[in-house]
């Protein structure tokens, strides 16, 4: 994981990261994609009305942890199929 470049969406507005709540008192899981594409494709998917509010970030693996840290996310959801979508949740530790 640490070699590899993820990427996140962000919000034009404000800088948060989108991410999945499971529930609704936590800080959530960062979405995580494993392409620039990926990351549109779940956009325009399942939020085309606020695409335009966001903005896809790219993040090396190596940097990935103390992100985790800064913003207090519980761990990464990895979208693997943004059609469907299709989300491994992985809690950080």
């Amino acid at each position: 994981m640490l070699s590899e470049v993820y990427y996140l969406l962000r919000v034009k507005a404000d800088g948060r990261y989108l991410t999945a709540r499971p529930n609704s008192e936590d800080n959530g899981y960062l979405l995580l994609f494993r392409e620039n594409f990926d990351a549109l494709s779940y956009l325009n998917t399942h939020a085309g009305e606020v695409a335009s509010r966001f903005a896809v970030e790219s993040l090396p693996g190596s940097q990935l942890s103390s992100l985790l840290k800064r913003w207090g996310f519980i761990g990464v959801a990895m979208v693997s199929d943004p059609l469907l979508p299709k989300i491994d949740f992985l809690q950080h530790s």
